[in-house]
């Protein structure tokens, strides 16, 4: 008997901890999306919460007595596999949050994203920062900006970016200007054509959560690189840890690192 009220106490307090992690991923994924990211990715959030509160119910309802104990085990190894690998992702990504590039390179490529009716979203702008000061400090080193123009801009990012690095004392025969890329692997491939990349050193700039895939692109594609990590939004890291989780897998099965 008193086995039975410790199970049913556990089971009550893994049932509410599910219906919390729902909850949670519902509101979480409410201000994700009033942010605006420019990328349907928040939707996961939803989806996370519709699973953690129907696997909460089904556990409350004692469906999970009535499954074989082989297909438990299958699920909990699948799952264990999985946690395995998301953390050592992430503890790769998370090891280039304080990348700083030694030496002074020829280019640095500033990677693009959601340009607004307002400006630069606030982590391009962190990126665009991060490059201004380096180029301040940096006066030989040219700069390439590249983003195209998503469905949701209303200019290309690249040409965006450049006029904000202009407005700042940036002069415009250091910048050039790649405004047809639609990814980071394509913001790679099209910014080549103005290096060389077996010679020319080059510094990536973009956000922390973003610097380790990058670079793997990067050096896949044969470029000299270095990244300077940009700060990012610490209330949105969560969103943007998983993001990058999900594109270093997917970047990885189409070949691109």
């Amino acid at each position: 008997m008193l086995e039975k009220i410790k199970y049913s106490i556990l089971k009550h307090k893994i049932c509410l901890l599910f219906y919390g992690l729902g909850i949670f991923s519902f509101i979480y994924g409410g201000i994700i999306t009033g942010v605006g990211a420019g990328t349907y990715f928040y939707l996961v959030w939803t989806f996370f919460g519709l699973f953690c509160l129907g696997f909460g119910l089904f556990l409350q309802l004692g469906c999970m007595g009535k499954i074989p104990k082989k297909w438990k085990r299958i699920a909990l190894g699948v799952l264990a596999a999985g946690l395995v690998l998301f953390l050592i992702l992430e503890a790769c990504i998370y090891g280039k949050f304080h990348a700083t590039p030694q030496g002074e390179a020829e280019y640095c490529i500033v990677l693009g994203a959601q340009w607004k009716r307002s400006g630069p979203s606030e982590v391009l702008k962190y990126r665009l920062d991060a490059a201004l000061t380096y180029l301040q400090e940096h006066p030989n080193t040219k700069v390439i900006v590249s983003g195209g123009q998503g469905p949701n801009e209303i200019i290309p990012e690249a040409d965006g970016m450049a006029s904000y690095l202009e407005k700042r004392g940036i002069a415009k025969d250091r910048i050039f200007i790649e405004n047809k890329s639609g990814n980071t692997n394509e913001n790679l491939e099209f910014s080549s054509q103005f290096l060389d990349k077996s010679k020319d050193k080059v510094v990536i700039i973009t956000n922390d959560f973003h610097l380790f895939r990058a670079l793997k692109i990067a050096q896949k594609k044969g470029y000299q690189a270095q990244g300077l990590a940009a700060p990012s939004v610490v209330g949105y890291l969560p969103h943007n840890m998983l993001r990058e989780f999900v594109g270093v897998l997917k970047d990885f099965l189409v070949g691109n690192l």
